[in-house]
């Protein structure tokens, strides 16, 4: 059906989930979208310095077009960006939360500041609407505006939580299935980032009471890694690079093919806010074995989760993974097909 709504869309960092996000809604909603996205890098300045990023561009575009809608990431600091560009401040906004960051860990080198929670705090309340990509990040996110509030010295609001889950709802990001394949027996694969937050240190300890335990298995690492190589990625290497069929950044179609050929995929994540590359793998018949925390918990049944940061009880999962003796769960409703008419319900009722 063909539309003239006229949509502003703002991503302040394309990492690949965001870009991934941005390009399924422009393919699959029939809109006129103009779109703005900052690279996924230098987070402090990305998150607070975004409105000057755009000024000037959005002020040329908008002497010529004016949105129906604005559709915003929680990484663009709304507020301000009304507050400097009028034209803006009475367009109806969707702020979409893909993670929020009172609940996002700090690594050990970076500064603590309560800078980006406020910036979400203040687009929230700017915002027409708020969608969360999962329940976990919306309840950690109003937790943490209590949280945050408690700490104040005075003149604090007493209603927020219940102003911002009034205007909150789910809409998960779709995510296209990849189709099952032909399984290798023992096959792990690991395809998240290599950062501090979804800890490879833990998978290194997994693996190493892998083989203690004699479990058999063979190693696809996939996933983005940053310029400096994590030393437990070094070690994994090192330890078991008789294991390893697969090490790095592959195209897209290798990457299908690991995920259908594998038998389970893993996380060690601290943070998950709907954790889009696990989902990937179960649609391709992956056995999911990650933290009994995060989102995972309203994703995966209990028997694909382990106790948080317990070594032993991710290897026994791993070990009944391995033999057989957990299935690949049912994840339909975290897939395009059922999220895509969500979408276009967004579409029709908010735009």
């Amino acid at each position: 059906m063909s539309t003239d709504k006229r949509i502003l869309l703002l991503s302040a960092y394309r990492s690949d989930s965001h870009a991934a996000w941005v390009t399924w809604l422009t393919k699959h909603l029939d809109a006129d979208w103009r779109v703005f996205e900052l690279p996924g890098r230098y987070f402090r300045w990305r998150i607070r310095g975004n409105p000057l990023s755009w000024r000037e561009k959005l002020t040329e575009l908008l002497a010529d077009w004016k949105p129906d809608h604005i559709l915003a990431t929680s990484m663009v600091d709304v507020a301000t960006l009304r507050g400097l560009l009028p034209a803006l401040a009475s367009v109806p906004l969707t702020y979409y939360f893909h993670e929020n960051q009172f609940s996002y860990p700090v690594g050990k080198e970076q500064h603590s500041s309560v800078d980006p929670q406020m910036v979400q705090l203040y687009g929230a309340l700017a915002a027409d609407r708020c969608l969360f990509n999962s329940r976990y990040n919306l309840n950690s996110f109003v937790s943490g505006v209590d949280d945050l509030l408690k700490k104040l010295p005075d003149c604090r609001p007493e209603s927020l939580r219940q102003e911002l889950e009034d205007k909150s709802s789910l809409l998960p990001v779709p995510v296209d299935g990849v189709g099952s394949g032909a399984k290798t027996q023992g096959l792990i694969v690991w395809n998240h980032r290599w950062e501090y937050d979804k800890r490879p240190d833990l998978f290194l300890a997994i693996l190493q009471k892998l083989r203690l335990q004699e479990v058999p298995f063979t190693l696809a690492l996939l996933g983005p890694r940053p310029a400096k190589i994590p030393a437990a990625l070094e070690d994994i290497r090192a330890q078991f690079h008789d294991v390893i069929v697969a090490d790095g950044r592959v195209s897209r179609a290798e990457y299908c093919d690991l995920l259908r050929r594998a038998q389970v995929v893993i996380s060690c994540a601290d943070h998950e806010f709907q954790g889009l590359s696990m989902i990937e793998a179960v649609s391709a018949g992956c056995v999911p074995v990650a933290p009994d925390a995060l989102c995972y918990q309203e994703q995966y049944p209990s028997e694909c989760r382990y106790k948080v940061h317990d070594t032993d009880s991710a290897v026994e999962r791993i070990r009944l993974a391995v033999d057989g003796q957990l299935p690949s769960p049912e994840i339909r409703s975290w897939l395009s097909e059922a999220t895509a008419e969500r979408w276009q319900q967004w579409l029709k009722d908010d735009v």
